[in-house]
């Protein structure tokens, strides 16, 4: 191959290869639009469904006492396989929106 011929391939594999700011801009606000989407979609829900004794205790900010206490009184639905206690973390959401309390003073 000549060197022109060489020279003339890079350029063509270059060309074919180039990212301008202008795409490298709509790719951000994009990608950043979706990271945002998928924010709004799972905010404040717990990254899997079913959650151990402790990983409760941390969300709710309770202790011991008081999730065995939830638990008791039926309040908190559990499963237990083996020695470990597992909750749904739907039913924890549900709990909170069962217990809401709204003030309507004016």
């Amino acid at each position: 191959m000549k060197t022109t011929e060489i020279s003339t391939n890079k350029k063509k594999e270059l060309l074919q290869q180039l990212v301008t700011l202008d795409d490298l801009d709509i790719f951000k606000h994009e990608l950043l639009a979706d990271i945002k989407s998928l924010l709004k979609e799972y905010a404040g829900k717990p990254s899997k469904r079913w959650l151990k004794t402790e990983e409760v205790k941390k969300l709710l900010g309770a202790s011991t006492g008081t999730l065995t206490a939830l638990r008791i009184k039926g309040t908190l639905p559990y499963s237990r396989i083996g020695g470990i206690i597992y909750y749904d973390s739907e039913d924890v959401e549900k709990m909170f929106d069962s217990r809401k309390i709204q003030n309507n003073k004016v």
